[in-house]
């Protein structure tokens, strides 16, 4: 059996060139307005960019990538594996942990894509909502939804074969192999030396398996 492989839905159109040159300008407007305003002095650009290639890889996926059509059952079925599939990639990415110190709650102003973070710990659940970290799994659980309906359309062998979906279970297994980034402990050693580029690749990577899926 072959299958047909192509990367033309990967090719930008000039649309959305334009309208990516005006997401950067405006992304690094923010960023210089941050710095200007705030007493913080920029140390590492790499460090300052990884969010925005996360923000900016999710907004392509999802606007790449329509739900299919499908009866309002499977669709609730669908969304609540990908509700699951969030909680899952939360869980493992640092977005939460079942235990805490007590400290309650405040908002912690870092740098563009990596704050405003909302920051909670009760006595058994951290919360550190990092804007990029939620944007971020937030579309993989979309696309993850989209995949899902595309395959029960197959049928029985559709539902199988999402099981074997490397690009659904790929961010989770990398997310666990590498220790990801920004644990909830992130908010208190955000300058520490981490894995920052080896998670982003596997989150854009991620995100262009789900978005493609070249055997659709």
């Amino acid at each position: 059996m072959s299958v047909n492989v192509s990367a033309d839905g990967l090719a930008p159109s000039s649309k959305t060139l334009l309208y990516g040159a005006l997401l950067l300008n405006g992304e690094l407007a923010l960023v210089l307005f941050y710095f200007s305003v705030s007493s913080s002095t920029p140390a590492d650009l790499a460090f300052l960019a990884y969010p925005f290639v996360w923000i900016n890889a999710a907004i392509w996926g999802v606007s790449r990538v329509d739900l299919p059509d499908a009866p309002a059952k499977r669709k609730w079925g669908a969304f609540a594996v990908g509700a699951a599939y969030f909680l899952l990639l939360g869980g493992v990415g640092g977005l939460y942990m079942l235990h805490g110190a007590g400290l309650g709650a405040r908002i912690a102003w870092l740098s563009p894509g990596w704050g405003p973070a909302l920051v909670y710990s009760g006595t058994g659940l951290t919360v550190s909502l990092l804007p990029f970290k939620v944007i971020g799994y937030g579309a993989l659980a979309y696309l993850v939804v989209a995949t899902i309906l595309d395959a029960t359309r197959s049928g029985v062998a559709g539902l199988l074969g999402l099981f074997a979906c490397v690009s659904c279970t790929w961010p989770v297994a990398a997310t666990l192999l590498t220790g990801a980034f920004g644990s909830a402990s992130a908010l208190a050693s955000v300058a520490t030396n981490q894995p920052y580029a080896l998670s982003t690749a596997i989150y854009v990577s991620s995100v262009v398996l789900l978005a493609w899926r070249p055997t659709r």
